[in-house]
């Protein structure tokens, strides 16, 4: 087993064991009928409307792999690009370990389709790129339209917060701007980066704000039914969870996303939201996408074997002939 075999499942050994420390931490007060009944206290209309706030979500999803199928200079139609993208994070994003888990998903349908491993290996990259450009902005956006929040939290002054937030606002015009000007690969150390062009840099940007602002909605959605929640605040909880979660490597956040919404937002957060919104935006398209996966998968196998079949059939029509 290699080192770097060994550290991945440390991290997820340890994301483990933080996510269920947390769980326990933000659950033990309430009992399992108590949880129940803060579940169904939401009301339908909030349910409905966060549910469409996640389809936005993954729909948003699939345009991370769009610009980077067509950053590796593919024309792979939007429906395939859509299903692998879907399946991919909707099961990635719950198992933990997006980037390895999601990757070898579209690894498989990608390859399918007649991508190599490089180009495959670059959609992955520009997808990370994506989510880290679209949680800059966002971040940026929420720091300095609301800085309090962030400051209480992080133990830090109002000032310094705006200061992260223009400074995350500042980092994603630099992507543009290299995106824009840049003709020669990035390199920072060893690691070298063909910048996509100025259109795809730009799609990166809207997309992935527009994406983790519809999360921070949904999330916002299932809060609101029992509390007077504000975006902003309920968009602040959402950015934090999130460096919470980047810290800790815990799979799909468990815990970490809970526990630190729940510190964000107090009593405004309710135990039936947090379960609520864990249904929607995870558990809901994993249970869609793990089973379509397998159809997938059923379908691919028939292919190649009616491919196979049709092609020992000629051979033999050839060999007698």
């Amino acid at each position: 087993m290699t080192r770097k075999t060994i550290l991945t499942y440390g991290m997820l050994v340890i994301g483990l064991g933080a996510a269920g420390y947390l769980l326990y931490q933000t659950f033990r007060e309430h009992s399992l009928s108590e949880i129940v009944e803060s579940v169904r206290a939401i009301p339908t209309v909030h349910l409905a409307i966060a549910l469409l706030y996640a389809f936005g979500s993954y729909l948003c999803l699939t345009g991370f792999d769009w610009a980077g199928v067509r950053y590796v200079k593919n024309d792979l139609s939007y429906p395939k690009i859509g299903l692998a993208s879907f399946i991919a994070l909707s099961i990635g994003q719950s198992v933990g370990l997006s980037g390895l888990s999601s990757g070898a998903l579209r690894y498989r349908y990608y390859a399918h389709w007649g991508m190599n491993t490089e180009d495959v290996a670059k959609i992955v990259l520009l997808s990370g790129v994506t989510v880290g450009i679209g949680m800059a902005m966002l971040t940026g956006i929420i720091m300095v339209l609301n800085p309090k929040d962030a400051a209480s939290v992080l133990r830090l002054s109002e000032g310094v917060v705006v200061g992260i937030g223009i400074g995350c606002l500042a980092a994603t015009a630099g992507y543009l701007a290299l995106a824009a000007f840049a003709r020669t690969p990035v390199k920072i150390r060893k690691w070298t980066f063909q910048m996509p062009t100025l259109k795809i840099a730009i799609a990166q940007v809207v997309i992935g704000t527009i994406n983790f602002a519809l999360v921070s909605a949904c999330l916002r959605e299932v809060m609101a039914a029992s509390a007077d929640v504000s975006y902003l605040k309920a968009a602040t909880a959402f950015v934090l969870a999130n460096l919470a979660i980047l810290i800790t490597h815990a799979p799909g956040g468990l815990g970490v996303l809970e526990a630190t919404v729940r510190h964000v937002m107090g009593d405004q957060a309710s135990i039936g939201s947090l379960v609520a919104f864990r249904v929607i935006y995870f558990f809901i398209p994993f249970f869609i996408g793990l089973p379509l996966s397998l159809i997938v998968e059923a379908v691919f196998r028939t292919r190649k074997a009616r491919k196979a079949g049709q092609s020992g059939l000629e051979m033999r029509e050839t060999a007698s002939a």
